[in-house]
């Protein structure tokens, strides 16, 4: 790191080091009763604990959202796949169906002209 980048670090540390040392030197030597005093920490504290509170309600609604966003996307993917590999037997049942064809037409013609060249070997050698 540069020497910059930690004089800048150095005094945002310093900065806030300070602002919360004298925030609560202030708290303490503010011109008001200890009862009050104690009211208004007791104050503070309920509502950053309900700060807290809104922000981990927040955070636990929008996770849940995420995870009922990723079952739904998991869900249509499912389905896709499932077509695709639908579509994928149909066309593999298709093509097994026309090679199959095919061979007993190639076999048909296979067998004729072996049976033409036996036939042919046959007169060729009686004559």
């Amino acid at each position: 790191m540069s020497k910059e980048s930690n004089l800048s670090k150095g005094l945002l540390i310093g900065f806030l080091t300070g602002a919360v040392v004298g925030g609560a030197v202030a708290l303490l030597y503010a011109p008001k009763s200890g009862k009050e005093l104690r009211n208004d920490l007791a104050g503070k504290a309920d509502d950053i604990l309900d700060e807290a509170e809104k922000m981990f309600n927040e955070g636990k609604s929008r996770s849940e959202k995420l995870v009922t966003d990723a079952k739904v996307k998991a869900d249509e993917l499912l389905v896709e796949a499932k077509k695709v590999l639908d579509d994928a037997r149909v066309k593999a049942t298709e093509v097994y169906a026309q090679s199959k064809d095919k061979l007993a037409s190639e076999g048909g013609r296979i067998k004729e002209a072996v049976k033409a060249g036996v036939d042919n070997y046959k007169e060729n050698r009686n004559s």
